[in-house]
């Protein structure tokens, strides 16, 4: 197996006569191996065996990363939909009572109301990634929606620390210079009210609704979220002006692809808001400005939206509707 050059490097070569005199040596001595090639061959092996291990590696590390590249990342597209009460706003001495007459009386309180639904692995995401990217969805919905300083509109941090990178241009430019182009507006990606106008009057938040998941693609995981919530409120600066409710119904899709999975970030792509009572006349934008207990909308808000029934249809400015509306 040896090459033909390294037998002859090996070859034997005979002493001379006055060396065999002067140290009694025998006749002959070995000619050492040429280092060079001992080298190269080492090398080679060595390659091999390192290029063995990689492609061994590379197989094994992550079953699922055969998959197609992810798309690119897209802005968020969103929709806030102002609902008028019908009639003057009502209110109670406390929130407790309030909630016992609405709709909201079944509602779960806070975070419990955002339940997570059985992880099962799909054909490119085992379990865990599944689990991973709804417990990621429900986080931001907590952070966005729950989060006592993101609602009075003071923090914004909770929130943005979960989005994805590739978002947070647009992200910060809604909140540093806000539009109403269904791209930049502060209400599309967290539930906001004007802390000079209104406050929480009972942080227990009533939330009910659901998260749905699939695999949108080999390299994408979509999870749908659709949850209604309802705050108790009085206006800023007061401690015994009479308590009101406001509900906010939100329809959110996430995207994630394995990176989004491995930094627990979130792309959100679409964002359906409905939020009541509201004057249609007023700029939800930046903040929600909730009407308060006894207050009344300009007339001619067009009716038939309802945020407890998430069937129901809705247009630019609805009305809260009847079934919808709590009772002092």
């Amino acid at each position: 197996m040896f090459d033909e050059s390294f037998v002859r490097a090996a070859r034997l070569q005979e002493y001379s006569a006055e060396e065999r005199m002067a140290d009694h040596a025998p006749a002959v001595r070995r000619r050492p191996l040429h280092r060079g090639l001992v080298r190269q061959a080492m090398i080679l092996v060595l390659l091999i065996a390192v290029a063995f291990g990689t492609a061994v590696y590379m197989g094994v590390r992550h079953p699922y990363d055969s998959a197609e590249a992810p798309r690119p990342v897209e802005p968020l597209r969103m929709t806030v939909i102002p609902l008028a009460p019908q009639g003057k706003v009502p209110g109670g001495t406390d929130a407790e009572t309030l909630y016992a007459h609405s709709p909201a009386a079944r509602f779960d309180i806070g975070a419990e109301g955002v339940p997570l639904p059985a992880a099962r692995g799909t054909a490119h995401f085992s379990d865990s990634q599944v689990m991973t990217a709804l417990t990621t969805a429900k986080d931001y919905i907590v952070r966005s929606a729950l989060y006592p300083e993101v609602l009075t509109g003071h923090e914004t941090s909770p929130a943005r620390a979960l989005v994805d990178s590739d978002q947070l241009a647009q992200f910060d430019q809604s909140f540093d210079r806000p539009a109403a182009d269904g791209r930049h507006a502060p209400t599309g990606w967290v539930v906001r009210l004007d802390p000079a106008r209104d406050r929480l009057a009972d942080d227990r938040i009533r939330v009910q609704g659901e998260l749905r998941f699939i695999e949108a693609d080999p390299a994408t995981l979509e999870v749908s979220a659709d949850h209604t919530f309802v705050y108790a409120l009085r206006p800023t600066g007061t401690a015994s002006a009479p308590v009101s409710l406001f509900t906010v119904r939100r329809a959110l899709t996430f995207r994630f692809t394995r990176d989004d999975l491995r930094t627990r970030q979130v792309q959100l792509t679409t964002a359906y808001v409905e939020a009541g009572p509201l004057s249609c006349a007023e700029d939800s934008t930046s903040y929600l400005h909730p009407l308060l207990a006894g207050q009344a909308p300009h007339p001619g808000a067009p009716a038939g939206t309802d945020p407890y029934q998430t069937a129901s249809p809705a247009s630019l400015c609805g009305t809260l509707a009847t079934g919808a509306q709590p009772r002092a």
